[in-house]
């Protein structure tokens, strides 16, 4: 069985983990992790919660394809600073669009005077149902990652703000839970994991990941200039280097930077997605025909009907 999402940052071409978990975008790895015990002790067969067949099936599905997955992703350090650093990404590409159809949630959010209490209170709300009904959740994880999108494009619009904790946390081997997940106990089947030591450019690129969260854009370049002339054949400083300046609107010298990301780490996933949205802004990609559709086009769900007005960003075309 396949799952398909026709909201949010789902219409973006991006897997939209924090939503699947019911998470916000800026949850620390202890909040993911508590969540993530939470709703995979709820969907696993064994749960008394379950009743019939049909349910049981279904939530497995969940767990296998959507749950597990969120949580291998958002578990790892490297993976969910990258994820964190593309997400912003999507925020800004989800601005940039603009005239999205939104359901009331989303309306309301880019409408509220305080976007930030109005996100985590409606987040709540939608996470507390978001697995009691199978046949519903669906639909709740899309209204998330609806929620998440605006939210994003509010955050944009004063300046953008950092994904994840400052000091994270570290799951690997005997304390990272079973994929599985049939009890709360971590998994202790797994062999402690090898940690890279830190050199002296993972310094430069920590460091500048942090001016990136707190919008110190003329510092982190300087970081990522530094590192490289440590490591000029670092992809990874060169894929955020590009990054930082496709944040500045210099397109030039951020497809410089990610096509040398490529050179070094063909599958470094922040310039790939930096790449692909250069492509899209400048009409090279191969699929720029399709890329110009604008998701809008997407009917509200019948639940969901419109209402109130928007500001300019998200108006609707006439």
């Amino acid at each position: 069985m396949s799952f398909q999402f026709e909201r949010g940052l789902f219409l973006l071409d991006f897997v939209d983990h924090h939503a699947i978990l019911g998470v916000p975008i800026d949850a620390d790895v202890a909040t993911i992790r508590k969540r993530y015990l939470k709703v995979a002790r709820k969907l696993h067969p064994d749960s008394g919660a379950l009743e019939g067949e049909a349910d049981k099936k279904l939530a497995s599905e969940f767990l296998s394809k959507l749950v597990n997955p969120a949580w291998e992703k958002l578990s790892q350090e490297k993976d969910r600073t990258e994820y964190g650093i593309i997400l912003n990404l999507k925020g800004q590409q989800a601005a940039r669009q603009g005239n999205w159809e939104l359901g009331n949630l989303g309306k309301e959010i880019a409408n509220a005077s305080n976007p930030e209490h109005f996100y985590r209170a409606s987040l709540k709300g939608l996470t507390d149902k978001q697995y009691e009904q199978l046949d519903q959740a669906l639909e709740v994880t899309g209204q998330i990652s609806e929620l998440n999108m605006v939210y994003l494009m509010r955050k944009e619009s004063q300046g953008g703000f950092s994904t994840g904790e400052t000091q994270r946390t570290i799951y690997t081997g005997s304390n990272l839970p079973d994929s599985s997940q049939s009890s709360t106990r971590p998994a202790a089947t797994q062999p402690p994991q090898a940690v890279r030591p830190e050199s002296v450019a993972d310094q430069y690129y920590r460091r500048a990941e942090g001016y990136m969260a707190k919008n110190n854009h003329a510092k982190a370049v300087l970081e990522l200039r530094d590192a490289l002339q440590l490591e000029p054949r670092n992809g990874s400083c060169h894929a955020l280097l590009g990054a930082v300046h496709l944040k500045q609107g210099q397109g030039t010298m951020a497809r410089i930077h990610f096509d040398k990301a490529l050179e070094f780490e063909p599958t470094n996933a922040i310039a790939l997605e930096g790449k692909k949205q250069l492509e899209k802004a400048t009409g090279t990609s191969a699929n720029s025909k399709n890329s110009t559709q604008k998701p809008n086009s997407k009917k509200n769900k019948p639940d969901d009907k419109a209402g109130g007005g928007l500001f300019g960003l998200f108006g609707k075309k006439k």
